[in-house]
């Protein structure tokens, strides 16, 4: 299964480190299902923080829907949808090809100009 540009540019966009990929797996795995924040940090084994913030991007992209207490896969088009579907896919497949895709910078001078921002207060 060969990853084409779109799906690149969804997994650049949208799914920004591995945590989040599995999230967004171990979601769409039960779109039924509503998972609060803290059954997803038990899952995942993750901390609370990375899972509150990954849910609200995932939100923010159309991806997930709040529902009561907690939230559900829900892509916000049919698009969105198909690219998921095409996302486990390539991970269950060349899951190596799609992790390098999530850590490697879109622009390799990207993280070369990355190295050099500082962080801080004023000087």
């Amino acid at each position: 299964m060969a990853i084409d540009s779109h799906l690149t540019s969804f997994i650049r966009e949208h799914v920004r480190s591995v945590w989040a990929l599995e999230l967004l797996l171990l979601m769409r795995g039960d779109p039924e299902r509503r998972w609060t924040e803290a059954e997803l940090v038990s899952e995942l084994r993750a901390s609370t923080t990375l899972v509150a913030g990954i849910l609200s991007q995932f939100q923010a992209s159309g991806l997930v829907a709040p529902d009561g207490d907690g939230f559900r896969y829900l892509p916000a088009s049919p698009v969105l949808e198909a690219l998921c579907i095409r996302l486990e896919a390539a991970y269950r497949k060349r899951p190596v090809t799609v992790i390098n895709l999530i850590a490697k910078p879109a622009h390799p001078l990207q993280s070369l100009a990355d190295a050099f921002k500082f962080k801080g207060g004023d000087s």
